[in-house]
């Protein structure tokens, strides 16, 4: 058993490498949180799409929003509104490396937007949430900018 979850453990730490990315924001096909809303999350309590008419280049990547309204809210506040850790995973940061996510794993907790690599990943996270965030916002100085 403790083979089997060594190789696991290797496959996973390999895996998660080779999605490793040098940007402070994880995007996908050159999106932020892969063009979600992420003003949405707070105030429709869900993932929405983003529109392309409603794009906005903060921390030089690209945000998509479901209105004028959500547009104008994160221009004036991005960081209310910007995920942690830019945008990678919530867990992945607490064990000091960036990981891409999924946007159905999104959590907001004290008014922070979290997501997570999927959802087998969020039901590691959520058990210890708070000792997890203070981890990881210990260690995401030191790895925003690495790869």
């Amino acid at each position: 058993m403790k083979r089997k979850m060594l190789i696991l453990g290797v496959i996973l730490i390999t895996v998660l490498g080779s999605y490793a990315q040098k940007s402070e924001i994880f995007t996908s096909e050159g999106k932020a949180i892969k063009g979600y809303d992420p003003v949405a999350f707070f105030t429709q309590n869900m993932p929405v799409k983003g529109d392309e008419g409603f794009q906005y280049n903060w921390k030089n990547s690209a945000w998509f929003f479901s209105s004028k309204e959500n547009l104008e809210k994160f221009k004036a506040d991005p960081e209310k509104y910007a995920p942690q850790y830019g945008g990678y995973c919530a867990y992945g940061t607490s064990e000091g490396h960036k990981a891409p996510t999924q946007t159905d794993t999104w959590t907001i907790l004290d008014n922070k937007l979290y997501f997570n690599y999927n959802k087998k990943v969020k039901e590691l996270w959520v058990p210890n949430q708070m000792a997890l965030i203070h981890k990881a916002d210990s260690l995401w100085p030191a790895i925003r900018d690495k790869n």
